[in-house]
């Protein structure tokens, strides 16, 4: 049933400035709209993203093993161009109540607003799916990002120095927050 719900979710958002974007779950379809979005972004831009997102192999087995299960992604959309893809990991066996987030927005739609609203879906998505505690890592130089997620609700548990490592062997810290969606009851 959840799937159908992935499937068929649909939220329009209308920024400050009047822009209006879509939100909605990738399908098969949005194979060339993912390349354009990463074949515009800079190097320094996609190198603190998890998979080679400039490799199309690494596009098509996104859109082509899609597995809602376990992983939710969410395209935002402004007039058919994809302006930013967020996701929300599922996982198994004792993590299967903690769901992950990650999220990439082109140059021109940061600080706009957008961001906080994809992860606003994302909080009631992952509410719906019975989820108790949402996590993200964010590369602690990205101050702004990691004040938004705070605004959210999000707390800061920890820093990971060194913690991201790039081909050319720099590394980044990382911090780790946490979103308590539901506390567990201690009822007698």
């Amino acid at each position: 049933m959840l799937t159908n719900q992935i499937i068929n979710y649909r939220n329009l958002l209308v920024l400050k400035d009047g822009s209006q974007v879509l939100l909605r779950a990738l399908t098969p379809d949005d194979r060339d709209g993912l390349l354009e979005l990463f074949s515009n972004a800079s190097n320094r831009d996609v190198r603190f993203l998890r998979d080679n997102v400039k490799d199309p192999m690494v596009i098509d087995s996104w859109c082509e093993g899609i597995d809602y299960t376990r992983v939710l992604p969410l395209l935002a959309i402004v007039q058919d161009r994809i302006v930013g893809l967020a996701t929300l990991h599922f996982f198994s066996g004792p993590k299967r109540h903690i769901g992950e987030f990650r999220i990439f927005l082109a140059k021109e739609y940061r600080r706009r607003g957008l961001g906080t609203r994809i992860l606003q879906g994302l909080i009631d998505l992952a509410r719906k799916h019975g989820l108790y505690i949402l996590e993200a890592e964010v590369v602690a130089s990205q101050i702004k990002v990691i004040k938004a997620f705070q605004n959210l609700g999000f707390e800061m548990c920890c820093t990971f120095e060194d913690y991201f490592m790039f081909p050319d062997g720099e590394t980044e810290d990382v911090v780790r927050l946490i979103l308590q969606l539901q506390r567990k009851s201690d009822e007698f």
